[in-house]
This record gives C-alpha cells, sequence and structure tokens, in this order.
C-alpha cells in the first residue's frame, strides 16, 4: 500500500524506538505485515507483528531474503545475519503499526468519516463511495480492514491528492475502540446499529455499545438510529455535548424523520421528512438490511450538503456490494475466479494476491474493465496497474473498455483488449482458456458475469460453498492452542477429498497459512496435489502395492504399519535405486488400541533392525491414532494408549542417531489431551467446523453449505400422493416444491417421508415422499416460496449435525458423500 513517503530515520523518530539503522535516509513507501504476500521490496518496512497464533519474527529470515532491508522488531535480532538492513527496535510492534499510522493521519485536513455498529460496516462504505465518488477523490479502508491490523494499513493509504476518507472498525473486546480512534480520528461517525446478542468479550450489551463509541469521542458530527435503544441510551448516559448529533427514526422524533416504506418487486420507495420538507429516495433493493443501510448513507450525505435532488438522482443507482471473490471450476481445466461486480486499485491488489494463492496453474490471466473514476490521470493509473500485474506474475491480460485500451501500450506481458464487454464476449476464443487460473474483475457496469458464465464449467444448480475465511479461522482456532507448546508441528487432514470440500483448492490455502504436513488416504491424491502446486510433505495413510513407485516419483511420504508394507517400499527402493537423490521419509503407525492398522509392540525388534539396515530411508515420523479422544467416558483408555504409545516410540527412537517426530493427537485430542501435543498434532474435521463438543463448536466457523434451487412448484390436493412407492400423502391441500437434489448427489435415502428437513426463506420444511436419485420433494405449505429460490440442505443455519443426527450418522459421512458432481464454490470475503 504505497502512500507518503518517510525515511527509516524518520519512522523511527515517530515510533519513539531504538534502531540499528545503515541507512536512515531509506525511503518507506509500503507497510507489510505478511510475509506470504511481498511483491515489492523496495522501500517496504515489515513489522513483525507477534500475536496468539503468529509471531512475525519467524518470518525475518524469509523476508530478508526476499529482498526487505528495513524491519521493527521487539526481540533481539543478530543484525550481522542482515547485512544493509535497518532494525527498528519497539517493545510492542503492533502499537508500533498503530502509532506511526496514527501520525500519518493527522498530517491531514480532510472530511473521514468513521463507521461501527455490529452490522453493515462495510455495505455503507462501499455505498458511500459509490454515492461520493464523483465529486470527491476518496481513500477508503480495502473490503472489510477494520481491525486492529486492518484500520492502520487503511489508513496508512491517505495521500495528498484525497478529498475525503471512509474507514470502518470493528472490535471484539473492550479497550481497542480507544486504540483506533487514535489511529482514524473521525470528524464523522456513523454507528449503523446493534445486534441483540451481545459477545462473549463483552459484559453487556450495554458495554458493548459503549466501547462502540468511544471511536466518536473526538469527532465533530455522530450519525444514529434512535430506534436503537441501546445505542440512544448510551449516547445520553456519555453526554456527547460537544458532537453534533445527526439523529434518523421511524418511530421517534429526529433529524430525519423516516415515514412510509413501500416495497415493490425489485425496490423499495422510502419517504421522510428533513426540515420540515418531504422527501422521497427510492433505491433498487427490497431487504431490511439494505434499507437500513441506505437509511445511514442518506443521512451522512445530508450531513455533508448534499442536495435531495442529487441524493435521489444517486440512491437509486445503487448497486449491490461484492462481498466476496468466488473460485469456481472452469472450462478446459481451468480456474475462475470471479471478481466481477467493481474495479478499483486497492480491491484488485487483494484478488490478485488470492489468485497467487492458487498454485495450479503456472498460467495467469487477468480480465480487466476500465477502472471508474480513479481520481487518477488515465496513463499514470494503468501504469500502476500494469506494474501490480507484472509484480503479481500475470501471464495474459485481456483489458474491456475505451480507457484501457488507450493505454494498451503500458503493459508488457501478453495482451488482448476489447472496446466492450459486447465486443469481448463476440469475439474471444474461449478455446484459448486452457489449463489457467483466470481472475475476472470488472466493474459492474460492464456485465462480466456473462462472461464468468461463458467460462464456467457447466454443472447442475446444486451447489457445496466452501467458505475458506472460515476454514482458517479454524485453522487459527487450533494454531493459538497449538502456539502454547513451542515447536509443536501441524498436519492437516486432507484425505477423502478435504473430507468433501475439495482437494488442490483447500490445501493451497493450508499451504499459503503455513501448515507443516499434509496428510492423504491414497498415493493419487497426493500425485494430484503435487500436480496442482502443492510443495508440503504429504504423508500417504494407504500405500498399496502399486502406489511405491509413484510416490517416490511425486516425492509423497508413505506410512508404514506393517512389515509387509515395509518390503514392498524396499521392493520399490530397489526398481528405483538408480533415480533416487536423497533418502526417503516414512511415517511408522502403532497399534495402540485401534486395532485398525500398525505395528505391535512385539514387531519393534525386527522393524528397527530392517530399517537400520537400510540406509535408503528415514523415520521421519512415529504415529499412533486415538481411539475415543472426543468421549469423556473412555478418558482412561485414551490415557492408556498414550502411555503405550511413549513407551513404543521412545523405544523406537533411542535406535537412532536424529530426532524422529512423534503425533497422536487428532482434532479432539488437540483440545482435550493437551499434553500429549508431543512434535505435531494432526487436525481433520474441525478444520472443516466440526467441534468435539457445544463448547468448541461454538467456536468453530462454518465452512460447507451445500445448497440448491426450487425447480418447481405445485399444488397437491389432500390425499393425493408423491414420489415414487406413492409412500409420501398428502394429508391437506399441500403445496410442493422439487428440488435438483437426490441421493447420486449425497442427500442420504434415509431422509425420506419427513424424516429429513431443509431450510427454505429461513423456515424448516420437511422432505416428502421418497429421495430420488436426482431429486426430491419438500412440502412448502407454509412458506412463502417461488421457482427458483434457495434450499439450503446444510450449512450456518441448518448444521450439518442435525442432518447426521436425522441419519442415524456421522457429520463426516455427511460431507465425505457430497458427490463429485456436485460443483464446489470456494468464496473468500
Amino acid at each position: 500500500m504505497s502512500v507518503k513517503a518517510y525515511t527509516v530515520k524518520q519512522i523511527a523518530d515517530i515510533i519513539g524506538s531504538d534502531s540499528f539503522l545503515v541507512n536512515e535516509n531509506h525511503i518507506i513507501k509500503d507497510l507489510l505485515i505478511d510475509s506470504r504476500k511481498v511483491t515489492l521490496s523496495e522501500g517496504a518496512l515489515f513489522f513483525a507483528i507477534k500475536g496468539e497464533r503468529h509471531n512475525g519474527h519467524h518470518y525475518v529470515k524469509e523476508m530478508y531474503e526476499k529482498g526487505i532491508r528495513n524491519f521493527v522488531v521487539s526481540d533481539l535480532i543478530d543484525t550481522d545475519l542482515y547485512p544493509q538492513s535497518n532494525f527498528i527496535k519497539t517493545p510492542d510492534v503492533l502499537a508500533a503499526l498503530q502509532a506511526l499510522s496514527a501520525y500519518h493521519r493527522h498530517q491531514f485536513e480532510i472530511p473521514v468519516v468513521g463507521i461501527t455498529g455490529s452490522n453493515g460496516k462495510t455495505i455503507v462504505k462501499e455505498w458511500l463511495y459509490q454515492l461520493l465518488k464523483e465529486d470527491n477523490n476518496i481513500v477508503r479502508s480495502p473490503k472489510s480492514y477494520n481491525s486492529q491490523v486492518g484500520v492502520p494499513l487503511s489508513v496508512w493509504q491517505i495521500k495528498q491528492e484525497n478529498e475525503i476518507a471512509l474507514f470502518e472498525a470493528g472490535i471484539s473486546k473492550p479497550g481497542e475502540m480507544e486504540l483506533l480512534e487514535k489511529i482514524i480520528a473521525p470528524t464523522i461517525g456513523v454507528f449503523t446499529n446493534i445486534g441483540e446478542a451481545h459477545a462473549e468479550d463483552f459484559y453487556s450489551l450495554s458495554e458493548k455499545v459503549s466501547e462502540k463509541l468511544k471511536l466518536f469521542q473526538n469527532a465533530k458530527q455522530l450519525i444514529y438510529c434512535r430506534d436503537y435503544l441501546a445505542v440512544e441510551q448510551e449516547i445520553i448516559k456519555n453526554q456527547f455535548a460537544d458532537i453534533k448529533l445527526f439523529t434518523w427514526s421511524k418511530r421517534s422524533r429526529a433529524n430525519l424523520q423516516v415515514g412510509r416504506i413501500h416495497k415493490g418487486n425489485f425496490e423499495t420507495e422510502i419517504q421522510a421528512v428533513f426540515n420540515n420538507d418531504f422527501h422521497t429516495i427510492i433505491i433498487p433493493f427490497i431487504d431490511e438490511a439494505s434499507i437500513e443501510n441506505a437509511i445511514n448513507c442518506w443521512c451522512v450525505m445530508l450531513t455533508l450538503g448534499y442536495d435531495q435532488e442529487k441524493i435521489k438522482q444517486r440512491m437509486a443507482n445503487l448497486v449491490p456490494v461484492a462481498m466476496r471473490l468466488e473460485l469456481k471450476e472452469g472450462i478446459n481445466n481451468c480456474a475462475i475466479i470471479n471478481d466481477s461486480y467493481n474495479s478499483d486499485l486497492s480491491s484488485l491488489n487483494i484478488a490478485l494476491d488470492f489468485l497467487n494463492q492458487q498454485k495450479q496453474h503456472d498460467k495467469k490471466t487477468l480480465v480487466i474493465s476500465d477502472i471508474l473514476q480513479s481520481g487518477k490521470p488515465e496513463e499514470d493509473l494503468y501504469r500502476e496497474v500494469s506494474e501490480m500485474i507484472n509484480r503479481k506474475g500475470i501471464t495474459r491480460l485481456i483489458g474491456v473498455g475505451e480507457a484501457i485500451s488507450r493505454q494498451s501500450e503500458v503493459f508488457d506481458c501478453q495482451k488482448l483488449f476489447f472496446k466492450n464487454t459486447e465486443d469481448l464476449l463476440k469475439n474471444l476464443d474461449t478455446a484459448s482458456f486452457r489449463e489457467e487460473t483466470v481472475l475476472i474483475k470488472g466493474a459492474r457496469l460492464f456485465g462480466f458475469e456473462k462472461l464468468s458464465k461463458l467460462l464456467q464449467q457447466k454443472a447442475h444448480e446444486t451447489v457445496l460453498e466452501i467458505n475458506l475465511d472460515a476454514l482458517v479461522a479454524n485453522l487459527n482456532y487450533f494454531k493459538s492452542k497449538i502456539n502454547k507448546k513451542p515447536g509443536v508441528k501441524l498436519m492437516a487432514m486432507v484425505k477423502a477429498f478435504s473430507y468433501g470440500s475439495g482437494s488442490f483448492e483447500i490445501a493451497s490455502v493450508l499451504q499459503f497459512h503455513r501448515v507443516d504436513y499434509l496428510a492423504v488416504a491414497y498415493a493419487d491424491e497426493g500425485v494430484e496435489l503435487r500436480r496442482a502446486g502443492i510443495s508440503l510433505p504429504i504423508m500417504v495413510m494407504n500405500p498399496d502395492e502399486q502406489s511405491f513407485d509413484t510416490m517416490l516419483q511425486f516425492s509423497l511420504e508413505p506410512e508404514i504399519y506393517s512389515l509387509r508394507v515395509l518390503n514392498l517400499l524396499e521392493l520399490a527402493l530397489k526398481r528405483n535405486s538408480e533415480t533416487l537423490t536423497k533418502v526417503v521419509p516414512i511415517h511408522l503407525k502403532f497399534d495402540t488400541g485401534m486395532h485398525r492398522l500398525g505395528f505391535e509392540s512385539q514387531d519393534l525388534n525386527e522393524l528397527v533392525v530392517r530399517i537400520k539396515n537400510n540406509k535408503l530411508i528415514k523415520v521421519q515420523t512415529i504415529f499412533s491414532h486415538l481411539v475415543a479422544s472426543e468421549a469423556l467416558e473412555h478418558d482412561d483408555f485414551t490415557r492408556h494408549q498414550i502411555a503405550l504409545f511413549i513407551e513404543m516410540s521412545e523405544f523406537v527412537a533411542s535406535n537412532f542417531d536424529y530426532k524422529i517426530h512423534k503425533h497422536i493427537l487428532n482434532s479432539a485430542g488437540i483440545s482435550r489431551f493437551p499434553e500429549a501435543m508431543f512434535d505435531m498434532v494432526r487436525l481433520g474435521i474441525s478444520l472443516y467446523g466440526i467441534g468435539h463438543d457445544q463448547m468448541e463448536q461454538s467456536q468453530l466457523k462454518n465452512v460447507s453449505t451445500l445448497k440448491t434451487i426450487i425447480s418447481q412448484i405445485k399444488n397437491i390436493p389432500q390425499g393425493e400422493t408423491i414420489g415414487y412407492g406413492r409412500r409420501g400423502k398428502a394429508t391437506r391441500e399441500m403445496q410442493i416444491a422439487t428440488i435438483p437434489i437426490g441421493y447420486a448427489d449425497g442427500l442420504n435415502r434415509k431422509l425420506s417421508n419427513g424424516i429429513g428437513k431443509l431450510l427454505v426463506k429461513g423456515k424448516v420444511v420437511p422432505i416428502i415422499g421418497n429421495v430420488c436419485m436426482d431429486m426430491c420433494m419438500i412440502d412448502i405449505t407454509d412458506v412463502e416460496a417461488k421457482e427458483g429460490d434457495e434450499v439450503i440442505v446444510f450449512g450456518e443455519q441448518l448444521p450439518i449435525t442435525e442432518i447426521a443426527n436425522d441419519c442415524q450418522t456421522i457429520p463426516y459421512e455427511i460431507l465425505c458423500n457430497v458427490s463429485r458432481r456436485v460443483k464446489r464454490v470456494y468464496f473468500q470475503e
């Protein structure tokens, strides 16, 4: 994120810390906190932030190797290891980042809108950008950068040419908002709303409101809705005497008195009184959240002095805000990333980072429209785009629009240009897209969703959505537990198509977020990952006789659980001895009570002798599997397993003169038996959002949502039957919906005849009749639904544990049984 330049010496003085500077006049333009996203090292300053789940100091060496020469650290660093580097030492690196951004903010005298609340922060910010950008050069938070780290990175973007700033702020516990207030220092505040429930780190709802209000303690104006009584009461209690309040309400006297709200099929008319005059606006949305967000934006525009006619005109042209990037399978073995709703430099940078997480294809294509109303001279804008895509390794550029076409010469990669989307769709050769990752990035005006549909692999309307942000949140939850035991590594289980969630798509995210190991069930799963660019060590848990040559070829590491399997490996080593360039890591499985696979105590002497006599083998890890780590009633047996594992593993390890890592804990074991973490743990089903008990479940995020649509609706007279075998009966006048999901998609046939429940329009509805191969019927008599409406099979609102209980099985089976023919859609907020 490039802004006004400071020297390293100036930054050291601002932070007020000790420093070791070899070039104190080195100019700093970019602030970095993530070692995985380095694209431009010149002029970058890396903040080695420590957190519960990470420690930036672990990546100083990696950053140096990537060309970074400026660091802010809190630990002692041997500067001799990093010649020609500047180090600023401070007690708290995060506090230093915040102090620097706060200093930068106070160099500017522009209106700054600070936005907080329980919901709607990002939408209000993005809609304000849409409403104000024609008249102002605006800087705003990228996506939802509203945290203790995101806010300072957002504020750092302010430049001399900016005329107004829009920043959102979110908190998770008391004391955080005071820090963000110093950084944002808003002149205008917007409190969007407050949820009825309060977060676990707040004592009460009133405390949560009071903490959020601290963002506005030095603001000049504050906008809020009086209908949220908790907000109103806290404002009265805190006596914001020096702040001009601008209120709106549907029920009480307010600056903007909202009257009639009339919803049509596709738009809403909102009537209100302001300064004793009657006004209306029309927005192209009908949901309650959008109505509330639009009214908040209306208030901001009135506060800024906009006349009602201009407000009305612009409100009518509001467009939805794309809150997520979607990754889908494309034609000709392509991967398609759809971000076809907005186009600006900061969101382009985020989308390109997401693109670079995908390693399955070397070729990367960017389809991009004109960037509208950036406030930059056209030549400067597209030269900056060109520099950005060069740093991000884009292979091919397809530009759409008159402006980007005029600047075609500034791009030095493979390139094509079209004057508009119609020209693109008419002349683009879809066969030219093959074995590549394609990022579609365009302003909504260009209608790139047509291109996205053209390039997507065709599939039926049932999809499994995978929330990659939730996956990472679950990963970090367990990392925070592991980090309490320094040096413990993490192996992520991606067997069985990552429990139904996908293969390389999930592995790419895990590799990006630095898990230490992956585990698959069979060698062909590991080969698929290798071919998709996954370089992490991969353990194969079920090697078969025909797979050892392949494992050696693709550097896959076999689990050895018997002398027979060891013999198969040794035979493969002999066959491949001329091509082997290094020893082969293996993983020894011990049977401590599962009685499934694994060596027993009487096997260990022969096992040790065999391995010591083969110089081509190295024991990488020794492990076992807990039988009932989640079950309190079996804790004594679990402890017996752990004790036996210690005894067996120590005997084997004592016979080798190198370190052998040990692991026994699965997902539930990580939480329940932290004393047995040893050198590594194996994270499985909990990574995908399934906790071992209610307490842990409350800490995990839902990753997978299986959804479909209503294909047809029928009215069934009382007494008629429905479905195969006439098993479904209409006990009353009934309305049924047919949906395109059946047992071939993974919807268990046990859910037939009212046992299974799905979700339509927020209401639970029963399956009626037998589940068919490709479809089933549901009773929607009591739901106002129409053809094309969404149906949730399982997800956050209808947990997978409920459908598992209905099937008398476990969530593992439900997830793994979702057919490969169901299209997976991956998204990141």
